[in-house]
Formats: structure tokens, C-alpha cells, sequence
């Protein structure tokens, strides 16, 4: 274990199970774990980790409404959450409680297969804690059992098919947890409209107020903090339901007051870019013919 400032880096599997107290892994690569098992005092454990390999948990015992972005929801029987090599994982008194499925594996277990370059792709791994997968039973009783096949797998004797039979179970636990996170989409489909709404909103604020002038653009990561959801978790939720994702709402957002200022106002193609927030008119003029195959100034003559 490393000490940056005051957050407690590990490398290995190894080191984290000595620190919180856990017997030490069956596999160096990866291991399954209960916290609920830890020896370790909880005022005694890290405040912050930085852990160099990825952990996949189910947490039990959660009580009452969770909260999810800006709303709330009735799922309270347990939440699955996703965290990549290298997030920082802070933890407070709420998690007191960390009994539950976790799993640990480091990148090198899957080094040498499809998933090293595949797992990139599984979008969860970059959402924040508050934008965990909820499960159903249907969906919690698939998520288990794969849970209890490498469990199973870790507790036999280690011979040549091990470290493909663990892979193929993490990828199938993964590929699993992509149809189920899709499906959250839909199941909180009325909630993600009504944080479209508030996108909408924003955007029509900021320029309305003409904060292009001083601030530039609106950035994704602008319009996911004031929503507070992660950019990702934005795009990904956009797409569920429009196609789109959040950059190509925000240009929509430009085009269509690209065009309001092109037809009433008696602003030059390169003060209106400026008053959208760019640096160069080149840059509009290119982006407003890509998505109206017009130029500005042929818009803008079309009306005069």
C-alpha cells in the first residue's frame, strides 16, 4: 500500500485484503469478497482508495429511498456498482454496512483476451457512485448465481482452464450488467425525461443570457454538473432517448439560435459566431453548413 496525501493506493489484491482485515486471495489476479468480513476496524480502514485493479459489487442492506441524480427511488433491497483501475473511492458513516458480493479482478487476469480491449466499451465503469445498476430479482437471481460460478471456481484447484473459465464468467457478469443498465433506461424513462426538460432549460438559459459571450460553448461537463449525473451517464441516457447524444443537443441548441440571430438580427456572420461563443467564424460557419448544408450567409440571404 502507497499513502498519496490521503488517499491509500493498492496494487494488489493482496495488499487491500491485508489492510481491511480479509483473508488473503485464492488467486493473485482476482479474488471474491464479503465485507461484511473484514477484521479491520471500520475508524481504522482508509478514508479514500485508490484501487490499481477493478471491483464490481452488489451492496445489501441499503435502507429506505436511494437517491439517483436529483430524484429518488423505491429500490432499496441493494445496488451494484461498477469502478475501474485508478477511481478514487471515498467512503462515509452510510457505508458502515458493506455486507454484500464483491468482486476484484486485476487487469492483468484478462491481459491476453478480447475483454482487455472490449471492457473499455462498458460505459458503467465511468458513471458515479450515485448513478449505480438497480436490480430486479429476476435480474439480482442471474447476477448471484454468476457471482457463486466464480466463487466456486476460485475455491477448487487452480489448472490451466482457471483463468478462462474466470473470464468468461466476469464477461458474461458484464455483458449481463450492460442489458440491465439499458434496461434501467427504460424503467426511469419518465425520471430521464424530465431531466431532457431540464436540459433544455439550461441550454435556453445560458443563451438566453448571452453567457456564450463570456464563457464560450456549453461543455458536457457544463451541462452534467448542473444536473448533477456524470457526462457519460448524460450521453448515454440521451441516446436511450433521442439518439443523440449530449454534444449534438448542445449544437442543436446553437443552430437553432444561429438561425434566430441570421434572420432577425443585422449582425455580420462573424459577430453572431462570436456571440456564440466562438473563437474563429470559420469553426460556426463549418459546423452550421454540416448540420444545415447551408452557410450561414446563405441562410441568412435565403430570408432577405
Amino acid at each position: 500500500m502507497k499513502q498519496i496525501d490521503s488517499v491509500a493506493k493498492f496494487d494488489s489484491l493482496s495488499e487491500l485484503n491485508k489492510v481491511l482485515g480479509l483473508p488473503k486471495p485464492l488467486h493473485p489476479l482476482v479474488s471474491m469478497v464479503n465485507y461484511a468480513d473484514m477484521t479491520t476496524p471500520f475508524d481504522e480502514q482508509p478514508r479514500a482508495f485508490l484501487l490499481n485493479f477493478y471491483k464490481i459489487s452488489y451492496k445489501l442492506n441499503l435502507q429506505g429511498k436511494i437517491g439517483y441524480g436529483q430524484n429518488y427511488y423505491d429500490f432499496n433491497e441493494g445496488r451494484m456498482a461498477f469502478i475501474a483501475p485508478n477511481q478514487i473511492l471515498a467512503r462515509g458513516e452510510m457505508d458502515r454496512d458493506l455486507s454484500g458480493y464483491t468482486l476484484l479482478f486485476h487487469p492483468d487476469l484478462i491481459l491476453n483476451y478480447p475483454l482487455a480491449s472490449k471492457i473499455r466499451n462498458y460505459s458503467f465503469f465511468l458513471y458515479t457512485a450515485n448513478e449505480a445498476l438497480y436490480l430486479s430479482d429476476k435480474e439480482k437471481q442471474i447476477v448471484f448465481q454468476i457471482f457463486d460460478n466464480i466463487r466456486e471456481e476460485l475455491n477448487g484447484s487452480i489448472d490451466d482452464s482457471t483463468q478462462d473459465v474466470l473470464v468468461s464468467q466476469i464477461e458474461l457478469l458484464l455483458n449481463y450488467s450492460n442489458r440491465f443498465y439499458k434496461r434501467q433506461f427504460i424503467t426511469r424513462k419518465a425520471v430521464n425525461n424530465d431531466l431532457l426538460t431540464k436540459m433544455e432549460s439550461i441550454l435556453n438559459a445560458y443563451f438566453k443570457q448571452k453567457e456564450t459571450t463570456n464563457s464560450g460553448l456549453p461543455t458536457v461537463e457544463f451541462i452534467a454538473e448542473k444536473l448533477n449525473v456524470s457526462p457519460r451517464y448524460l450521453s448515454d441516457m440521451l441516446r436511450s432517448l433521442t439518439g443523440q447524444n449530449t454534444q449534438q443537443h448542445i449544437h442543436n441548441k446553437l443552430i437553432e439560435v444561429a438561425k434566430e440571430y441570421l434572420v432577425v438580427s443585422e449582425l455580420s456572420v462573424s459577430e453572431i459566431a462570436f456571440q456564440l461563443g466562438f473563437e474563429h467564424s470559420q469553426s460556426f460557419s463549418k459546423l452550421f453548413k454540416k448540420r444545415t448544408n447551408m452557410t450561414p450567409l446563405a441562410f441568412k440571404q435565403s430570408f432577405n
